[in-house]
């Protein structure tokens, strides 16, 4: 999995839960600023969530909390920019547990914030199951995702689901954006035309850099404007609006839609969503499916049984931070 190139900040450890035992002196209750029950409260946070050392950890005053024998305890957080996140964690009456509470509004689901209005749809339109992947042309485990996807995976579900491709290329990437562009160029006239130049390019992406060691950013650009026309001629669309739009290389709708992505936590490529269920990374079949067929039940469908034959055999990626 390829991610953005971005500051990973400590504060995505605070919405973690966990429960850590504080190896406090006494369980007899200590008053607030007692240096062996602070010390021992800081170094299980540090141990238990990994904070690096140059984060200091300040704590705040204890407060009544909603749960019987649990005081809140807001922590601080600060890194060595100056950045700071406080959020509360529980600590016993007894002072001998440390936890963290986390709340979830299950009236929303952030996948849902998804827009797939005017996307090239692969698959059946009307299919209960929605497999949106959030893409990046130019990125080697998003092609190895493709070639999980198409044709094994729509081989095998056939009519019960149905496929779209969200722009998300990253700035390590310096054709995906151009790429990304020229596909929905061509999306505009054809959406048949536009899997067929992702399919292409996603295949293609060595041809398209140039040989390794002689890259040349100017000539990968128009090698992506070539497949755009070639493909725009067989599928007959009206070419001057092609040519255009190529042209222009007007990327506004491609930056709303990594702004959306980041908008559900989409911080690398390709990151799907299975009917609301993330999954990152490039998956394998084995591990593609069973969270299609889960969906499926989920939306009172049977899957298909499994046919071996139409195994794919592209590994898993491991995400690449």
């Amino acid at each position: 999995m390829a991610n953005r190139s971005r500051f990973l900040s400590l504060f995505l450890f605070v919405g973690l839960a966990a429960t850590a035992a504080v190896n406090a002196q006494s369980s007899a209750a200590k008053p607030a600023g007692d240096t062996r029950l602070d010390r021992a409260i800081k170094l299980t946070i540090r141990s238990q969530y990994n904070v690096p050392p140059d984060y200091s950890i300040t704590l705040g005053k204890r407060a009544k909390s909603e749960i019987d024998g649990y005081d809140q305890l807001p922590v601080t957080f600060m890194s060595g920019g100056g950045q700071t996140k406080t959020t509360n964690f529980l600590i016993s009456s007894d002072n001998n547990t440390l936890a963290r509470l986390e709340k979830f509004d299950l009236t929303k689901n952030p996948a849902a914030l998804i827009s797939i209005l005017g996307r090239p749809i692969r698959g059946n339109p009307q299919a209960k199951v929605t497999v949106i992947s959030f893409d990046d042309l130019e990125c080697p485990f998003c092609s190895r995702m493709n070639a999980v996807l198409f044709p094994a995976t729509e081989k095998h579900y056939g009519s019960l689901v149905r496929y779209v491709y969200k722009d998300f290329p990253l700035p390590m990437h310096p054709w995906a954006m151009h790429a990304a562009v020229d596909v929905n160029c061509l999306a505009t006239q054809s959406p048949t035309g536009y899997w067929n130049l992702v399919d292409y390019i996603h295949s293609h992406a060595d041809d398209i850099s140039g040989p390794r060691g002689q890259e040349n950013i100017a000539q990968s650009f128009l090698r992506l404007d070539a497949a755009a026309r070639d493909e725009g001629k067989r599928q007959k669309v009206d070419m001057n609006k092609l040519n255009s739009c190529i042209g222009k290389q007007d990327d506004k709708a491609i930056r709303q839609s990594i702004k959306e992505g980041e908008t559900v936590g989409v911080d690398g490529t390709p990151t799907l969503f299975i009917n609301g269920e993330r999954a990152a990374g490039a998956l394998s079949q084995d591990m593609l499916w069973p969270i299609i067929d889960r969906a499926l039940r989920d939306a009172g469908q049977t899957p298909p049984p499994e046919n071996s034959g139409a195994r794919a055999t592209a590994p898993a990626a491991a995400p690449v931070r």
